[in-house]
């Protein structure tokens, strides 16, 4: 992979195509090149007020960062390990699967060590007592590495399984050996979990304060667990870049995350408050789940800037092509006109299947044998985008020219710099998450947290308000 080569860089441009967000290709659902052509001016604008943040915001400036520190770790505990088990929710999980799947693929975990070389992976990322249980019950302690991630070490879910199997490290390594078996990547400079860091002996990775969570993935959150399983953390830093690259382009109409941003941002004044990611390829269906994250937390907004009420931000709904043309589509096609699906397209996959032929007296059957796989997933994405545009229901596609850390890398920043734009032009902070917080207080506040008295008594005195009669 010369990522290096301006001239192999260009071969590896992800394309977006919305023909089939357009009027004249889906009706009266879809957008007139006027709209888009009017709608430019806003997106320029907000293209140049993202670029004009870039070092506040700090994601932006990701892909340029030195990784040889996590790349010489990876190397060094390698051999020492058969798995690595990430314990983080959210922005601390979500980005380190999509990689992962992505890269290694989704059965990367079965194969034995001589063929994956590195360790297994393991991203727990919920507080469910019998999913920590189960794990824990899979794994050989004393041949496991525990990454810890939380940037103020306050998460509860998290810090729940650090203790519980911190516990389980104590019983079954020592506690003078805890050190070897934990690593943990938290704020530079304060938090409970640096503390206990500090406290412990443990090694320990910054993770940028600027960074919110759900824009981590290039941060030493995504980095080392990718490292750990052998991707090529270069590669990812280096298809990021040009896609940093691509995004700066001023001119909206022709900036992939601008007309992303647009295209979303103009359909949802249209009624389509429903955005569907759904890629074509298996290894990138936990990308559709990176990506609800980033979408929803980014733009789901109560306010404007201005404090005035907005409401404002769509669904993100995540599909995977061609499992869920059994599932979903239906919906998608005959259903309310409330939706833009976004397709994710592979134009070479790593492998080509050839379909056997057989049956020929079953026409039904026998018309697949000689054609591949591939080619068969390619024109059922291509098939359901048509039915979708011809039904009026609007689409778009992005399409990686291969699935790499190249590719992955420049599509999660587009994403990125999609939604920041998106914010923009809905004139809201995209980078807070009141919601998410408000639960987390709640939370505090029920299991008995020093300084939540109050609101637990709040909570308290509205469950006695509540009517037993509607429990049924």
């Amino acid at each position: 992979m010369n990522y290096q080569d301006a001239q192999w860089r260009a071969t590896q441009r992800i394309r977006l195509d919305i023909n089939n967000a357009l009027a004249q290709n889906c009706g009266p659902e879809g957008l007139q090149a006027a709209d888009l052509v009017a709608g430019a001016t806003q997106a320029t604008t907000a293209v140049a007020a993202v670029q004009s943040r870039r070092e506040e915001l700090g994601w932006p400036t990701l892909p340029y960062q030195n990784v040889d520190q996590i790349a010489q770790y990876a190397a060094q505990v390698n051999a020492e390990f058969e798995n690595f088990v990430v314990l983080g929710i959210g922005g601390s999980a979500l980005g380190n699967i999509a990689v992962q799947t992505a890269i290694n693929g989704p059965f990367y975990n079965l194969w034995p060590r001589e063929q994956r070389k590195h360790p297994r992976l393991f991203v727990l990322d919920n507080s469910d007592p019998e999913y920590n249980t189960l794990l824990f019950q899979t794994l050989d302690l004393k041949r496991t590495l525990f990454n810890v991630i939380s940037k103020s070490g306050t998460t509860a879910e998290t810090m729940a399984s650090f203790l519980y199997f911190r516990q389980a490290l104590v019983e079954s390594v020592g506690e003078a050996n805890l050190k070897k078996h934990l690593v943990l990547t938290t704020d530079p400079t304060g938090g409970f979990l640096r503390q206990i860091g500090q406290r412990e002996g443990l090694t320990m990775f910054n993770l940028p304060p600027k960074v919110g969570g759900r824009f981590s993935v290039l941060t030493n959150v995504g980095l080392l667990s990718a490292a750990m399983t052998g991707v090529d953390i270069r590669a990812l830093l280096a298809g990021a870049a040009y896609g940093d690259e691509l995004c700066k382009e001023p001119n909206a109409l022709k900036n992939p995350a601008a007309l992303g941003a647009l295209v979303n941002h103009l359909l949802a004044q249209k009624g389509k408050n429903i955005v569907v990611m759904m890629p074509y390829a298996q290894r990138l269906k936990d990308v559709a789940d990176w990506f609800a994250q980033l979408w929803a937390e980014s733009l789901g907004k109560k306010v404007d800037r201005t404090g005035k009420a907005a409401r404002v931000g769509t669904t993100p709904v995540k599909a995977l092509g061609a499992t869920d043309q059994h599932s979903q589509v239906q919906l998608y096609v005959e259903g309310p006109f409330d939706k833009l699906v976004n397709f994710i397209a592979v134009e070479n996959y790593t492998e080509s299947v050839t379909i056997p032929t057989a049956y020929a007296d079953l026409e039904g059957v026998s018309y697949l044998g000689g054609h591949t796989i591939q080619e068969l997933i390619q024109a059922e994405q291509q098939a359901t985008a048509l039915a979708l545009s011809e039904a009026g229901q609007p689409n778009i596609t992005h399409t990686l020219p291969a699935t790499n850390a190249f590719t992955l890398g420049q599509l999660m920043f587009i994403f990125e710099m999609q939604t920041a734009i998106a914010g923009e032009l809905l004139n809201i902070n995209a980078f807070d998450q009141p919601g998410v917080e408000a639960g987390k207080v709640n939370t505090y506040a029920l299991l008995g947290r020093a300084n939540y008295e109050q609101r637990r008594a709040e909570i308290e005195a509205k469950i006695k308000l509540l009517d037993p009669q509607w429990v049924i």
